[in-house]
């Protein structure tokens, strides 16, 4: 009668313990197989949700070496995938099964990074002056997904590729400088456009044919490129790193030992308002409109307080454009405020603007003039440390 060895049964045992594994990933991706585009949406819409959990400042380091390390895995993987596509290298007989799931992979980077920015600007964005390109960024996002653009010649994940590298830049530079405006929006494409090269010049090496560079790779890189230059020009590129966390009308601003003090006469029950957006205005009332603009530390640059009246037969008329400096590094935010005493009855707008004029904030309110002082007025109180 023959016995087993210790050995044999110890294979046996592993080979018991390693067929369920076998059976699972076989499941695994035969669902994929199935479901792919199923699978590589909810991979894509996973990465944007996990960044709108965990989005933390945009200086923080730890934050900063995440998108570094998602833009270096990213890039070589399109990189890989790029070469192998155009059938330039083959993948290897052992990691041609993992290989396949470089998509979930491409989707998961491409959706967190692009949440990452999406919301950033989102933070830093007027809607009224931004919308397009915020429309513009999400539609991409979507864009991704189709069919007919997954199978298209141009590749449009370089396209997004390169929105997250300019992404990338545009908020590191002004962090670094401590200012917002044409020179960090120079440099930022600058940085972006050197990156792009590098990779040009590593793919060049293995591919002779410049067509295929050209088209894969030169035109959505540069339409990109161009596009970001046309937004800027148009003013619709929000203003990152700066963000406006709160503002409002007011009655009146006092700073007390480092604290502000805001009175307003609007019910507290009425929260969608910002203070005194219906502005009730007794004779020598004066505007108060405050402002609390979060930037980062080390961040030192100044802001336009840009009122507009609403001319009955001329339209939005620029009253004032009161200048404000901001200093980063506090968690609340900058706070500061300024007041208007010679105003008109009407319809009226703040712009919280940068130096270079695109539009951080806005804030509309209405004032109403009357005749009478009224000896029990009654305010509320807001507090801000």
């Amino acid at each position: 009668m023959k016995t087993l060895s210790s050995a044999s049964l110890a294979n046996m045992q592993d080979s018991v313990n390693l067929k369920p594994m076998t059976q699972l990933k076989e499941r695994l991706l035969n669902f994929y197989e199935e479901h792919e585009r199923t699978v590589d949406i909810a991979f894509f819409l996973g990465g944007f949700f996990f960044d709108v959990w965990t989005l933390s400042d945009i200086d923080d380091p730890l934050a900063i070496l995440q998108q570094v390390v998602y833009l270096l895995i990213l890039g070589g993987l399109l990189y890989f995938d790029f070469l192998k596509s155009h059938g330039f290298i083959k993948i290897h007989q052992k990691l041609e099964r993992v290989w396949e799931y470089r998509r979930l992979a491409v989707h998961f980077l491409l959706g967190s990074l692009l949440s990452v920015y999406s919301l950033f600007f989102l933070k830093s964005a007027s809607l009224f002056s931004s919308l397009i390109f915020i429309l513009l960024l999400l539609g991409l996002m979507v864009a991704n997904e189709l069919k007919r653009v997954r199978e298209s010649e141009i590749n449009l994940k370089i396209g997004l590729f390169v929105i997250c590298l300019f992404c990338f830049f545009s908020m590191m530079v002004p962090t670094a400088l401590g200012f917002v405006g044409l020179v960090p929006f120079t440099l930022s494409l600058l940085l972006t456009a050197g990156a792009l090269f590098g990779i040009y010049s590593l793919l060049k090496k293995n591919i002779q044919d410049i067509t295929v560079l050209r088209k894969s790779l030169i035109i959505p890189s540069g339409t990109v490129l161009i596009l970001f230059m046309m937004f800027y020009l148009l003013g619709w590129i929000p203003p990152v790193p700066l963000s406006v966390q709160n503002m409002g009308i007011y009655h009146s601003v006092e700073k007390v030992n480092g604290t502000y003090v805001l009175s307003y006469e609007t019910p507290s029950w009425q929260f969608w308002q910002r203070g005194d957006q219906n502005f009730k205005a007794e004779p020598n009332d004066r505007i108060y409109f405050f402002a609390q603009i979060f930037s980062p530390a080390r961040f030192s640059d100044s802001v336009i307080l840009h009122w507009y009246y609403k001319d009955p037969v001329q339209g939005w008329q620029t009253t004032d454009k009161i200048p404000m400096t901001i200093a980063g590094g506090r968690e609340g935010g900058y706070r500061g405020f300024a007041s208007k005493q010679n105003y008109s009855e009407g319809r009226w707008r703040i712009s919280v603007e940068t130096t270079d004029g695109r539009e951080i904030g806005r804030i509309y309110f209405n004032v109403t003039k009357v005749s009478d002082i009224n000896p029990n007025r009654a305010f509320y109180k807001d507090i801000f440390r």
